[in-house]
């Protein structure tokens, strides 16, 4: 059995993540995450899928700009992602292009007829979907 690709849609308040079946043909989106900035809410329950899922490879979305410049998040997503790296050093971490991945996600949503109150909390976790099946794509 192959190890799980878990993918993360890292924001300043909230994180969606999605996890790849363990054949790695599929990905489902698991939550979002509300940390508000505090990354050891967020790691804390990073610790617990890990427990859970057989993780492999944590895929973060990188947001840069449609031209392709890094954005302002990035730098906070770099950050991040060196806390991943200290923490979880056994495991590949990698990053995706997410741009236009919450265009997609918002998309979906209004093609789902999904609840304007209820859009908040999905599109993070939809837009991991994305970046998961996007690497998971590039990496077949």
């Amino acid at each position: 059995m192959n190890k799980r690709i878990l993918g993360i849609d890292y924001g300043d308040a909230r994180v969606g993540l999605a996890i790849s079946d363990a054949l790695g043909i599929t990905a489902q989106g698991l939550e979002t995450v509300h940390f508000d900035g505090n990354d050891k809410i967020l790691l804390k329950r990073l610790d617990e899928l890990m427990e859970e899922y057989d993780i492999g490879t944590i895929v973060v979305g990188m947001p840069y700009n449609l031209n392709g410049t890094a954005s302002q998040r990035v730098d906070a997503t770099n950050k991040f992602i060196h806390k991943l790296k200290c923490k979880y050093n056994k495991i590949t971490i990698d990053t995706m292009d997410e741009r236009l991945t919450t265009v997609e996600a918002h998309r979906t949503m209004n093609d789902l007829n999904i609840n304007p109150r209820n859009k908040k909390n999905l599109v993070d976790t939809i837009s991991a979907v994305y970046i998961l099946e996007m690497y998971m794509n590039k990496i077949k």
